[in-house]
């Protein structure tokens, strides 16, 4: 006869379910022109719509349009108060999971965003999600951030990421 194992409680606390939904401090991002064409030309894009501006207008597009996973450049002040970066973690599990491991990013786009473009977004879990692999316990977070121009969403991004 095996011994009983012991039940373990759910590594999702209370703490942590209370934080989906809730929305992190706003940021905001610049879209200027050369960081669309550095971006095309470190991700490999050839199309000239990401360098020509007269291609991109000749395309239907404002300016340069961005390309496929740039949300454009956060802002740096350098005489802003820091946060805190373990802040932004929240609480934790209720056991420690030391491993991080990126599950990917998806993004939605629900409009054209341009070179010239001024972009504001914010950050929330939108679920938690407990799991068991080959190597063990583990917890899926994933976040979204949602990008607006002038109060119009404009984009979402969605992705995981894996503690174990």
């Amino acid at each position: 006869m095996s011994a009983p194992t012991e039940a373990k409680e759910p590594l999702i606390t209370p703490e942590m379910r209370a934080t989906i939904g809730v929305e992190g401090r706003s940021t905001t991002q610049e879209v200027d022109r050369t960081m669309v064409r550095l971006f095309a030309r470190a991700t490999g894009h050839t199309d000239p719509v990401y360098y020509d501006v007269d291609a991109a207008k000749a395309a239907g597009y404002r300016d340069l349009p961005c390309p496929p996973g740039f949300l454009g450049t956060p802002i740096f002040n350098p005489g802003a108060p820091r946060m805190d970066p373990t802040a932004a973690m929240g609480p934790q599990p209720s056991r420690p999971l030391r491993r991080i491991l990126n599950g990917g990013t998806e993004i939605e786009y629900l409009a054209d965003i341009c070179a010239g473009d001024v972009l504001t977004s914010a950050t929330h879990t939108s679920d938690l999600e407990e799991t068991k692999g080959s190597i063990g316990e583990m917890l899926v977070v994933t976040s979204k951030t949602v990008y607006k121009r002038d109060g119009e969403v404009v984009a979402i991004s969605t992705g995981k990421l894996i503690r174990y």
